[in-house]
């Protein structure tokens, strides 16, 4: 099956034809590890882990790289504020980030490197980048000479006049043109630093990823990923040095990017303040449910993060566990959806997979999973219901969804027995029937009382565990 991606520097989509079928190569800019990562990291996490799925279900080798930036100046300030060690933050953030990934599904990626592994390979592609004329040494500094690169701006349309000296780019004396941004900077004795020909420093932050890439998936990629938030500069600047240092400004095939959440009418932002932390979150909510609210958009829009989205993704999310329930009645139990891990395309729902190869459309994939729940709800056969439970959990797979046992979803923290609740289900169902609605009121708030709150749907009542 095809693959269409909206490719950000062509500003079209198109079709993806890799570099090398046998070799499929992606990276993707990973969090900055300095604190607990918030619901707009994990969305991008999210959105890429699907897309990794699906390119594993066409081509038979995919190398996903992620990268963690473990040397950063808002790293230095936050060790400084809390008063330890530079590496006990990265690590103890690297390890809390690895853990919250894991409650939203998200899958590991091939290679996960870190800038702070690369600075041999970084200070290489800088001389390299110095001898060919694209950068300079100014006051303990290396920076790159934006002027030395024809096709600065072409990813993100931006010419040299449109660029604003000193947006987003510190202006400074030493600079040739203020637009030039670092490569290498000076450490001072109390901020981690390692030996070059220009004195002790630390990499800039730009140049790191360029390196990583180098080192693990070559001189050229075939997509490229990241929220648009990093399109300028970072992958701008990314795109000039690895360009130059190639001599290749088309080194990335595709370059992807996904939109943003929103809290109102603003961005989630670290720096705007507000944001809501995924450990925040899952206090309330399973991270299957928010993975589908991640889901519920398409990738490349805004998203508004609020309650109702989340309560929404939760009642949608309910109904195909449900499905898979009344199935069992006629089919038999129900794996979990990772039993499709190593599953191909030719196996898989076009329901599903094929919105998601059509520029990774997520809402329409979930719509075509309610497409198969509906008819699995009303299948009588057992051999009709085993193929749409089979497509259902198959499509789980992709989307990172289903990933529990129907039981296991369904009585997760339930202080009754699942027998017990579906007598009194089934009784109060013969009391609406007979209009003794008093009583049908009466087993609602007993089961409430007990945390299970109950929904009547088309396709007949469903019940999940609730936080009392």
């Amino acid at each position: 099956m095809d693959i269409h991606i909206y490719d950000t520097k062509r500003r079209k989509k198109r079709r993806f034809e890799p570099l090398d079928e046998a070799h499929v190569k992606i990276y993707v800019c990973g969090p900055t590890v300095y604190d607990r990562i918030h619901i707009g990291n994990g969305l991008s996490a999210v959105v890429f882990d699907v897309f990794v799925r699906v390119l594993r279900t066409v081509f038979r080798n995919v190398t996903y790289v992620r990268n963690v930036t473990d040397i950063d100046d808002k790293i230095n300030a936050r060790a400084l504020e809390l008063q330890i060690p530079i590496e006990e933050l990265t690590r103890e953030c690297t390890d809390a980030m690895h853990e919250d990934f894991d409650a939203l599904g998200v899958l590991l990626p091939d290679v996960e490197p870190r800038a702070t592994g690369h600075i041999t390979e970084i200070i290489s592609m800088i001389l390299s980048l110095i001898q060919q004329g694209h950068a300079y040494e100014a006051e303990g500094h290396v920076l790159f000479y934006v002027p030395s690169d024809p096709n600065y701006g072409s990813l993100t349309n931006k010419s040299l006049e449109d660029l604003i000296d000193g947006a987003r780019v510190e202006v400074a004396p030493y600079k040739k043109d203020p637009k030039d941004f670092v490569l290498w900077k000076p450490s001072s004795s109390e901020l981690p630093g390692w030996d070059s020909p220009w004195g002790r420093g630390r990499p800039g932050w730009h140049i790191e990823c360029s390196a990583m890439i180098r080192e693990h998936l070559g001189n050229e990629i075939d997509i490229h990923g990241g929220g648009t938030d990093l399109a300028f500069p970072h992958h701008e600047n990314e795109m000039a040095q690895s360009g130059c240092f190639n001599d290749n400004p088309d080194y990335v095939n595709y370059w992807m990017h996904n939109g943003m959440l929103n809290l109102g009418s603003q961005k989630m932002s670290k720096s705007l303040g507000n944001i809501q932390t995924v450990q925040e979150l899952l206090r309330d909510h399973a991270g299957e449910t928010l993975r589908y609210a991640i889901l519920s958009g398409h990738y490349r829009q805004s998203l508004k993060w609020d309650d109702e989205l989340i309560a929404q993704s939760d009642r949608s999310l309910t109904s195909l566990y449900q499905a898979l329930r009344n199935a069992e009645r006629v089919a038999g139990e129900s794996p979990a959806s990772d039993a499709y891990a190593h599953a191909k395309s030719v196996d898989l729902p076009d329901e599903v997979l094929a919105p998601l190869c059509d520029d990774l459309n997520t809402p329409r994939a979930l719509a075509g999973m309610h497409e198969i729940a509906s008819k699995l709800n009303l299948s009588t056969d057992v051999k009709e219901a085993q193929s749409l439970r089979h497509k259902l959990l198959g499509g789980g797979w992709l989307l990172g969804l289903l990933t529990r046992r129907v039981a296991d979803f369904f009585t997760r923290d339930a202080s009754m027995a699942e027998a017990e609740i579906d007598r009194l289900i089934e009784e109060r169902t013969e009391a609406k029937e007979a209009k003794q609605y008093d009583r049908a009121d009466e087993i609602r708030a007993e089961l409430l009382t007990n945390g299970i709150a109950i929904e009547d749907t088309r396709d007949g009542t469903v019940w999940k565990v609730v936080k009392r």
